[in-house]
């Protein structure tokens, strides 16, 4: 178990802080994994992640995730499994708007496949610009977020399996 950050107030109830609920893809085409550009949103540098992103109140995650996909890359997809399930920790003055509260991530991974639709982002105005194919071997080099880093270490994981 890993050592609680002392930085982290232990004081707080759930409902003294925030949650945001999230769920992502990894989907992959023989040596490549498909990877949605986020803009940055204008207050943080741009990169790449999995498609995927914030779970809206009414929908399950995997409605949230096959939604975001469509969204983000134009493909409908199938899940194929729950990969992973990561949480961290943010601090106010680390959140993207300005608050008092802390927050808890809690986001979803899930391995799903390409069952239709055309690449091409259907988003307009939103965080993301575009989805690509990137080949698995040059993510290391790429600007990622960190979504992208957990989403492949889960599916490196379970493909040995």
């Amino acid at each position: 178990m890993p050592a609680i950050d002392e930085a982290i107030p232990t004081d707080l109830e759930f409902y003294d802080y925030d949650t945001r609920l999230a769920a992502y893809a990894v989907i992959m085409d023989d040596d490549r994994v498909l990877l949605s550009w986020w803009n940055g949103e204008g207050h943080s540098e741009p990169g790449w992640s999995l498609p995927g992103g914030g779970v809206d109140l009414p929908e399950t995650t995997e409605q949230g995730v096959l939604r975001e996909v469509r969204e983000e890359t134009g493909f409908d997809v199938e899940l194929t499994g729950l990969l992973a399930v990561d949480s961290h920790i943010k601090a106010p003055e680390d959140r993207l708007l300005a608050t008092d509260r802390w927050a808890r991530h809690l986001r979803l991974v899930f391995s799903a496949r390409v069952v239709g639709g055309t690449l091409g982002t259907l988003e307009v105005g939103g965080s993301t610009d575009y989805a690509e194919w990137v080949p698995i071997a040059s993510v290391p080099g790429l600007p990622r977020a960190g979504i992208v880093d957990v989403g492949l270490a889960a599916w490196r994981a379970t493909a040995r399996t």
